[in-house]
């Protein structure tokens, strides 16, 4: 259809000039004027309209990737900047240390390990090579604590039954205990004496373990890989499960595992070697100084941002002067000094932004008060760094959620939510042009088919009119 339009309009053209443009008027570009005018209200419409959410969707953008890299760039300073009250182990050879959770201890602890915990090894027979057959049936692996010659199973740790083909291999009967999941580690060692099926539990004295073998009838020999404490050879036992044990403070405790999450509140111990009567030292860095410095920087960059929502919803000039985003937003943002934001706190401790000096001026700007910061600082060093932790509560998670809810497209009361509707509002207006292009060529088509046959009559009267003219002057010059 576009090719034959056009081919229609190029052979009209052609038609108008061999004509000598009957009428003297570019009738070509009367059409396109004409066409281009009565379109020109419309398309000067949606052209203003698209500029509009062109500038809508840039400043919401621009609102919600500010406050995206607050967020972004507190939660960094907070897990591993200078607001991390990091541990310190003074003899690094004993165990290392880590914050967990939104407890931040302080202080100084003292710790001495007696003994690591270990876990259970033993060793098979000596067989000819890894892969000798062993026989078929099943091992059961059963849990509990293996002392001296006796065996008191955990209950509450379910047995494990290992299913031995007929045909296996020591290499396959370890393959087989490792896809078990039952907490093993199994591989063969190739020793002096021969090859060996190696057994290794987890850490903890509850986790030591006994092997029984269960043959299939006429395919004998898995029961040189059962072993008891009772009756099992005792050189099979490499080592023994046992627990962690350790002072903290003076005061005894043990762990099932050499990673301790519970001796200290927030505070993750990994126990790597034993300083038996040499206690060392864990020690806690002081973030006062940080936290003035980052209350500081944070009043700062929330300035930028409440400037940013200033000139974006300003009612005269503001390109999002009604968005509803925007508005969230910034009600939002009036109300961080009030809001608690440490509501397991305990009333008269840190619990909002405002303990920590953040006010909020009548203009929406904000400001930070030394003083009451200082005073805060002072009567609850550990309330106030508390509150800058990477859980549910604190700064962090206030910022944290502000950039989370205005990424959230799904929420039309969001940024996200009005960038999506302004996208989508774009897509249409888009559409909307293009349609209203086809439609002025069309019309610029038609005028001009219709403007080369008026100029073609025309062309036609000139040339009757001409030739009326020269035979009456001719029958006047006959007469004379």
């Amino acid at each position: 259809m576009t090719t034959t339009t056009s081919a229609t309009s190029s052979a009209t053209s052609s038609l108008v000039a061999s004509l000598g443009g009957g009428s003297g008027i570019d009738m070509t570009a009367l059409a396109a004027n004409l066409a281009t005018a009565q379109f020109a209200r419309r398309t000067d419409l949606l052209t203003a309209k698209s500029d509009t959410l062109d500038k809508q969707i840039s400043a919401a953008s621009d609102l919600k990737s500010t406050i995206l890299s607050l967020a972004t760039s507190l939660g960094d300073r907070v897990r591993t900047g200078d607001l991390s009250p990091k541990p310190q182990v003074a003899n690094a050879a004993v165990a290392t240390a880590s914050l967990s959770g939104e407890t931040r201890p302080s202080g100084v602890f003292s710790l001495e390990v007696t003994s690591l915990a270990t876990n259970q090894t033993l060793a098979s027979p000596a067989f000819a090579a890894a892969t000798s057959t062993i026989g078929s049936g099943t091992l059961t692996l059963r849990f509990g604590t293996v002392a001296g010659t006796s065996f008191t199973e955990d209950t509450t740790h379910a047995a494990v039954a290992v299913t031995i083909p007929s045909g296996a291999t020591l290499t396959d009967a370890a393959n087989a205990i490792n896809a078990s999941g039952a907490g093993v580690t199994a591989y063969v060692a190739n020793t002096a004496e021969g090859a060996k099926l190696v057994l290794k539990g987890q850490e903890g004295a509850v986790n030591g373990f006994v092997v029984e073998a269960a043959e299939t009838v006429g395919e004998e020999g898995l029961a040189q890989l059962a072993w008891a404490p009772a009756t099992g050879a005792s050189e099979q036992l490499l080592a023994s499960a046992g627990d962690a044990a350790f002072k903290l403070d003076g005061l005894a405790m043990t762990a099932k595992s050499n990673s301790v999450t519970d001796a200290i509140p927030g505070l993750n111990l990994v126990l790597t070697g034993t300083n038996a009567g040499v206690p060392t030292r864990i020690t806690f860095a002081d973030t006062s100084t940080a936290i003035s410095t980052t209350m500081q920087d944070l009043t700062t960059a929330l300035n930028e941002v409440a400037a940013q929502l200033v000139a974006a919803t300003n009612p005269q000039t503001g390109d999002l002067a009604r968005d509803s985003g925007a508005l969230a937003l910034k009600r939002a943002m009036s109300q961080l000094g009030t809001t608690v934001i440490m509501p397991s706190a305990p009333e008269g401790t840190p619990r909002t932004l405002g303990d920590l000096g953040l006010t909020i001026q009548r203009d929406g700007t904000f400001a930070l008060d030394s003083k009451r910061l200082a005073a805060t600082l002072k009567a609850d060093p550990q309330g106030a760094a508390a509150m800058f932790t990477n859980g549910l509560y604190g700064i962090y998670a206030t910022i944290d959620a502000l950039a989370r809810k205005s990424n959230s497209a799904s929420d039309p009361g969001t940024l996200a939510g009005s960038i999506s509707r302004y996208t989508s509002q774009k897509t249409k207006i888009t559409a909307d042009q293009a349609k209203l292009t086809e439609q002025q060529d069309a019309l610029r088509t038609r005028l001009t088919q219709r403007f080369a046959t008026a100029d073609s009559h025309i062309g036609v009267s000139k040339s009757t009119l001409s030739f009326l003219q020269n035979q009456i002057a001719f029958w006047t010059a006959k007469s004379n």
